[in-house]
Formats: C-alpha cells, sequence, structure tokens
C-alpha cells in the first residue's frame, strides 16, 4: 500500500509537471525536449525518444530524445511495422518489451545498447495519436531487475515487475496524449517547411542547397493572422501562429488569461480558421446562470425533467453538432457538469436531462478561464483528469502590460468604432493622454481601455481626446506609475499649460485663434505663454 501510494504521489508529481511544461513553453521541440527530461527524472529512464511519422517518406524518424547523441539519432529510422515502434504505429497499441535481450523485433538501430546488461533492460512504447490516427511514438528504457529463480519470493517479484512495467505503460499513455497536440503540430509544421524549402529551392535555389529553417522565420503574412484580432507586439505574433497550426486540428483546446484580454476572440479565430468554420460557433459563458440551469442549458433537457419542462429542449452540445463551443469561465462549472463535460470529451455523447437515450455529438471543446485550475484541482473544486483532457493544447493569451505596442493600434481602432456609433469625429488623441495610456499598468486589459476610450470619445468636444477625458483612474500617480507631489494650482497649471498647446496644435501656431479658442484675450494668452515658456512657432508648418 506504501508502494502504491508513493507511486500515486509521483504520478501526480510527474504529470503536473508535464503539464506546466507543455503550458508554459511556446516551442514545440523545446516542450518534447523538457518533457524527455522529466521522464528521466521521474522513471529513472535511461533513453527515451519520441518519433514522428514523415508522411512523404512513410518513415518513423527520431525528432527528440534524451540519452543519445545525434549520430545515434540520426541511425534510427522506421517503416511502419518494423521493429517494435513500426508495429506499436501499425497497431496502434502500446507495446512492453521485458527484456530486450529476448526480443528479435527489437532492433536497436541506435546502436546505443551493444554495451549494456541487456537482460534487465526493458523497453516501453507508446503510440501519439491525433484523433485515431497514429503520427508518432514515445518511448523508453530503463533498468529492472530480473529475478533468477522460480521459488515463491521471486515469483512475487515477477509479478510485482509486470505490475511496474503496466505502471509505466499507462503512464506513458497518459503524457502521449498531452503532447498528442505538440507533436501534431511538429508534424503539420515539418510539412509545410519542407514545401515551402521545395518550392522555394526549385524556384531561387538551383544549387540544391536547402533554405535554413530561420529563413522561413519571420513576421506573419496578413492574410494568415487572424481578421478578429488586432496587434504587432512579438506576443501576439507568437499567439497569432498557435492560432493557425491549432486551427488546422480538431483538438481540444484551453485558452488562458486574465479576464479582458479577448480569449473569445481567440476561440472565434480557432473556429473561422478551422474546416469546422462553416458549422455552428456556439458560446457559453459557465459563471452567467446559476448551477441548476447550467446543465439542462449544456445538455438540454426532456420533457416533465422537472418543473416548467413542458416540452424538449435541445442543449448546447446538440446544437454545436459538426462546429465548435466555447466554453468560457469552464473553471465555474460544479463537478457534476464537470463528469459529464468528461464523458463529451472522451465517448462523444451524452444524455438530455431527465432522459436516458443516449445523445451522440461530434463538438470541437475550446474551453477558457483566467482561473488558476491547477489550485482548483489541489481546493478539490476542479477535477484533475478533466483537466489534462482540457489542457491538451494551452494557449495563454497575453495581458495588456506586456504588448503595450499595441495600446496605440487598438486606441485607434476604438476611437473609429465609437465615432461611428455615437456619430463623432474625434481625429486624434494628444500626446497627454498618449503618455497616461502608456503608464498605466490596465489591470483590466483590452476591455477596460476599450471603455476608456468609448467614454473619451463621448466627452470630447473639440474632436481630440485629451488627458482630462480620461478616468479618473488613468490620472492618479499610483495607476499611471507618476508619483505626484505639487499641490492643487500645480495641477490646474498642467491641464492649462495641455490645453494651450492643443490649441496652438489646431491653429498651427497662430496665438489670435488660439486665443479666441480658449476664450482669453491676445494679453492673457501671451502671459500664459511666457508663464509656461511656450514657443509659438514650434506649432507652424
Amino acid at each position: 500500500m506504501l508502494i502504491a501510494h508513493e507511486q500515486e504521489q509521483s504520478s501526480i508529481s510527474l504529470l503536473a509537471e508535464v503539464s506546466r511544461t507543455v503550458n508554459n513553453e511556446e516551442d514545440i521541440s523545446k516542450v518534447l525536449r523538457l518533457v524527455l527530461f522529466i521522464l528521466s527524472e521521474h522513471m529513472n529512464m535511461l533513453r527515451g525518444m519520441v518519433t514522428i511519422l514523415d508522411k512523404s517518406t512513410g518513415e518513423m524518424v527520431i525528432n527528440e530524445s534524451f540519452g543519445l547523441s545525434e549520430q545515434q539519432r540520426q541511425l534510427a529510422r522506421y517503416k511502419v511495422g518494423e521493429g517494435i515502434i513500426g508495429q506499436v504505429v501499425e497497431s496502434g497499441k502500446p507495446a512492453v518489451v521485458p527484456r530486450i535481450d529476448e526480443e528479435p523485433l527489437f532492433l536497436d538501430r541506435t546502436r546505443s545498447r551493444i554495451e549494456e546488461n541487456k537482460e534487465e533492460l526493458c523497453f516501453i512504447c507508446v503510440p501519439i495519436k491525433a484523433g485515431r490516427e497514429v503520427i508518432g511514438t514515445l518511448s523508453a528504457d530503463r533498468r529492472i531487475a530480473v529475478p533468477d529463480d522460480n521459488d515463491g519470493k521471486n515469483l512475487r517479484r515477477k509479478s510485482d515487475r509486470i505490475d511496474i512495467l503496466q505502471y509505466y505503460v499507462d503512464l506513458l499513455s497518459i503524457i502521449a496524449a498531452m503532447i498528442s497536440q505538440a507533436v501534431r503540430i511538429k508534424q503539420l509544421d515539418d510539412e509545410e517547411k519542407r514545401k515551402r524549402t521545395v518550392g522555394r529551392t526549385s524556384q531561387q535555389e538551383p544549387s540544391g542547397y536547402p533554405l535554413a529553417d530561420g529563413e522561413l522565420d519571420g513576421e506573419m503574412p496578413e492574410e494568415e493572422r487572424p481578421a478578429n484580432i488586432i496587434g504587432n507586439a512579438k506576443p501576439m505574433m507568437s499567439l497569432f501562429r498557435m492560432i493557425d497550426k491549432i486551427a488546422k486540428t480538431s483538438a481540444t483546446a484551453l485558452i488562458l488569461g486574465e479576464s479582458g484580454v479577448g480569449k473569445e476572440l481567440v476561440a472565434n479565430a480557432i473556429h473561422f480558421k478551422s474546416v469546422r468554420n462553416g458549422k455552428p460557433f456556439i458560446k457559453f459563458n459557465c459563471a452567467a446562470l446559476p448551477e441548476s440551469i447550467v446543465e439542462s442549458e449544456l445538455f438540454g433537457h426532456e420533457k416533465g425533467a422537472f418543473t416548467g419542462a413542458a416540452s424538449l429542449r435541445r442543449g448546447r452540445f446538440e446544437l454545436a453538432d459538426g462546429g465548435t463551443i466555447f466554453l468560457d469561465e469552464v473553471g465555474e462549472l460544479s463537478l457534476t457538469t464537470q463528469a459529464k463535460l468528461l464523458r463529451i470529451i472522451q465517448e462523444k455523447e451524452f444524455e438530455r436531462l431527465g432522459g436516458s437515450k443516449t445523445v451522440k455529438t461530434d463538438v470541437r471543446i475550446i474551453a477558457a478561464t483566467n482561473r488558476n485550475l491547477e489550485e482548483q484541482i489541489q481546493q478539490g473544486s476542479f477535477r484533475e483528469d478533466l483537466y489534462y483532457r482540457l489542457n491538451i493544447f494551452p494557449i495563454t493569451v497575453p495581458p495588456l502590460r506586456e504588448r503595450k505596442t499595441d495600446i496605440l493600434l487598438l486606441a485607434d481602432y476604438f476611437v473609429e468604432k465609437f465615432n461611428a456609433a455615437n456619430n463623432k469625429g474625434v481625429r486624434r488623441i494628444s500626446t497627454t493622454a498618449i503618455d497616461m495610456l502608456m503608464r498605466y499598468h490596465w489591470p483590466g486589459n483590452v476591455r477596460e481601455l476599450q471603455n476608456c476610450i468609448e467614454r473619451a470619445v463621448i466627452l470630447s468636444e473639440d474632436n481630440v481626446i485629451h488627458g482630462y477625458h480620461l478616468p479618473p483612474s488613468l490620472q492618479t500617480a499610483e495607476s499611471s506609475g507618476t508619483p505626484y507631489t505639487g499641490d492643487l494650482q500645480q495641477k490646474l497649471d498642467a491641464i492649462e499649460n495641455e490645453m494651450i498647446i492643443e490649441a496652438l496644435k489646431r491653429t498651427k501656431g497662430n496665438m489670435t485663434k488660439a486665443a479666441t479658442q480658449l476664450g482669453l484675450s491676445d494679453r492673457i494668452m501671451g502671459l500664459r505663454m511666457k508663464k509656461f515658456n511656450i514657443d509659438y512657432k514650434k506649432f507652424r508648418p
């Protein structure tokens, strides 16, 4: 019992570490390398490999490995059905070799075990699948002592050895599912690079030298960006590439990020760039309704299922059949609803509330949350098995404070939007207002920026957004990061200085016109400009 408990604790620790790696790393090659490194630490793995099927050649090639030299990696290529790895790909089922010295199908193409004691060396290989298609394998070998006689004690040891091997098969199978979408994207990415390299080589490289990987990187073409998301910052370029890659698959996606970053827009982009774009896209906020209503809304109900159920009602999952369902704030679901959601992900079926008929559905699930689901698992409010099913391909949307170069792009977009909605003619944002927008830390992210610009557009009377049009939260010393120690008169002087500069900009340095707009005499205007040391000539063309 103690050993089983230790194994369980070790498994949870391993899976949590793999999950964090998949979640936090954007470089897929690095993800696979780190996962193998984690396995080596938790499983005492001597060697580990992730092989990916090269569809152009029909061979399995090592993509990432642990414990192998580069030369050994290059030696290993397996056709489907060839050796243990080839058979796992062909059958789609895990394979265990308790002793590699007794298995003729174990080819050891890497020649890495020649000097090993093969009697104690076991090999485990599990398939990596995208849906029902096998796209690669995850394999590991480690040393397990072998009993040398047949007395009762050693029979128990043999039984324990079989149990341990099965434990590792189960563990590797879970991890293979967790990295399956990363492997699929790596496979698609390699295919795309190969096509582009061949195409560009035939046009530009008559010598036959392939292009380096770096030549295929760079800024994302405009036509490949999501049409509904604005951004040029580096974190957004990474996000756009992730969206483009996952959209080509049918993977379950988990969108992570703070409130207001635009997780729903990301879900929209994934759906409309996918093969399901002609099918329904159903959105459901898991926190918007009482718990008693959520199940009925998601899964539907039969007539008479509860008081007020006068007729059969189809739920969101039925309405989304063939398309995509977006579950926002998924961390708010009750444990009962989570169990039903897990069944839909695994079995593609459910029952309506109050019914016994099984309903089949083909739905891609995209979930989103701003909560820390790992903490909720520890607290017992979120199912661990559901988390690992949803977290196969996590996408983190960066907060606005990490993409400040996009603030003005977004602000200009919102100005145009609210100009049209409110019949206003705002043409620009003042320098002072821009400084305030750029200094603020935006805890409410893009949603807060949108609300700020809407307010400013409505308040503007001269077709310019000034600093005093922005909400008080942007004007406080603490929020803007500009500690202010002056008195009231200094603050009034700062506002007056801004208004005079803006008037001179509008009139192109004409002091008389600027004074008229501000309701000042020429004499008072001259005194104010002298006080603030403003040179009107700077504003002339």
